[in-house]
């Protein structure tokens, strides 16, 4: 491959034939895991041609097939008998959430073995799924894990599901992330993270769990990208018309999130962006991997005739907080990095007219010692929806993931519930007869409360690099 200008097909050629070698494993962990899960592999499948039994539609094109040969290596193992097996972990202490998927229409796509549930949950409670409960069913997760490795030639990484509220997402999320860490030490781990809403609440004890798992996340993965119910509900109800969304309908658009940012390493593109790419470009320091996502375009059905999709739409629209996952306002903070990922029938030109407009605008804001900014990947692969969804067909899309300093909202948030919590030790007594000791709470606040300080002063050191600028 050449630089400075020079042509880099032959890179493109070199990922083309390694493209069988990229396999993921996904991990659902919860019920926030689970679900997510079940509507990540129903987009997934869709997107390959793969029907609920596991075996490939026979009526989808021929050319497709031939061009996406490789395709379905990432997430998917190919048996004997001719059926794909997802290449995934589904875990929950207690059995209900994982029986829908073992009685839903999806029953036959995966492995029985690597659904394991428990027979009791964590009941909200960090130390449960951390030390009591989970840790009896760490070694089993571990062997499923292993087993599904060993079957990879060339793993690349994993995704994690959780949510950082409940007791098992937050307490065996951790665990699980900290063996991980231990045993593929060198693998990428990108944590999708469901982290509380600012007005909506499932459980009283959430900031406790909140903070001890982001004091693990913190440590043991690589990228980890916050969402939250509320930021995705009101995107059901402003931007798609949906009024009383279920978690069928939100999870179906943190799967189009998913299936984005891993459409590179399964289909042909122009630029192609694989897992350690995004950390390379998206975390300047160990500690600061907590992202923002945001997807364009999100519009219903019925008004989708009104709207053109243009690559300047979309581009724009991904730095709007109507489109963004999370309830923070990135105008309030600095951007250290964005990836960008288009999809469809997109071109560069297009980007980089899009970009240079939005640098124009000064809407966006970038740290000074970051001036380059924006990271772009483009697949030719048009974006799929799921039939009678809520969102609408169109021949592209975007994915915005982006580390700002704004993300710090969510955090101090947090911190202000736990702090309100602990001042009086309530609830503390639970955890505590788990095996967890009252100096825990203590270090992992503090650990989260020097993550709030670490944005706070990359915000204020560029401020203040910004205002000696403008003065004569």
């Amino acid at each position: 491959t050449q630089s400075h200008g020079g042509s880099w097909i032959g890179k493109r050629d070199s990922r083309h034939l390694c493209c069988r070698m990229r396999e993921i494993i996904t991990i659902h962990i919860g019920q926030a895991g689970v679900q997510t899960g079940n509507s990540c592999w129903e987009l997934l499948c869709l997107e390959h041609g793969i029907q609920p039994d596991g075996y490939q539609d026979t009526d989808i094109d021929s050319n497709f097939e031939a061009a996406n040969d490789d395709a379905f290596n990432t997430f998917f193992g190919l048996t004997n008998a001719g059926k794909y097996v997802p290449r995934s972990v589904f875990v929950d202490l207690e059995p209900s959430v994982i029986d829908e998927v073992r009685t839903g229409p999806y029953r036959d796509l995966f492995h029985p073995d690597q659904m394991i549930s428990g027979k009791e949950d964590a009941a909200n409670n960090f130390a449960r799924g951390h030390y009591s409960v989970g840790k009896e069913k760490i070694d089993l997760i571990l062997d499923r894990v292993r087993k599904v490795a060993d079957n990879c030639s060339g793993l690349q990484g994993f995704l994690l599901f959780q949510s950082v509220c409940g007791g098992t997402g937050s307490g065996l999320g951790s665990l699980i992330s900290e063996r991980l860490s231990v045993e593929f030490d060198k693998k990428s781990k990108i944590a999708f993270a469901l982290s509380p809403s600012p007005h909506i609440s499932s459980c009283v004890v959430e900031p406790y769990n909140a903070v001890f798992s982001t004091h693990s996340l913190l440590e043991h993965t690589d990228v980890t990208l916050l969402m939250d119910n509320e930021s995705i509900y009101d995107i059901c109800q402003n931007r798609l018309d949906v009024y009383g969304p279920t978690y069928t309908d939100l999870n179906r658009l943190i799967a189009q999130v998913i299936s984005s940012l891993t459409a590179s390493l399964r289909f042909d593109g122009a630029l192609n962006v694989d897992l350690c790419e995004f950390q390379t470009n998206l975390v300047p320091y160990p500690r600061m991997h907590f992202m923002l996502s945001a997807y364009a375009p999100f519009t219903s059905v019925e008004n989708a005739y009104c709207e053109a999709f243009t690559v300047s739409d979309l581009t724009n629209s991904v730095f709007e907080s109507s489109h963004m996952m999370v309830q923070c306002d990135a105008r309030h903070g600095k951007y250290m990095a964005c990836c960008l990922m288009y999809r469809g029938d997109v071109v560069p030109k297009d980007i980089n007219s899009a970009l240079s407009s939005l640098k124009n605008k000064h809407t966006v804001e970038f740290v000074d010692w970051c001036p380059t900014g924006f990271k772009c990947g483009i697949n030719s692969q048009a974006p799929t929806v799921v039939p009678d969804g809520d969102l609408c067909k169109s021949m592209r899309a975007l994915c915005n993931i982006s580390n700002t300093t704004a993300i710090c909202d969510v955090f101090s948030r947090t911190d202000h519930k736990f702090d309100m919590l602990f001042a009086k030790r309530s609830f503390v007594h639970w955890y505590v007869g788990e095996g967890m000791e009252q100096g825990q709470f203590s270090e992992a606040r503090e650990d989260v409360a020097a993550l709030e300080k670490d944005f706070e002063e990359i915000y204020l050191d560029s401020q203040e690099e910004h205002s000696e600028a403008d003065e004569p």
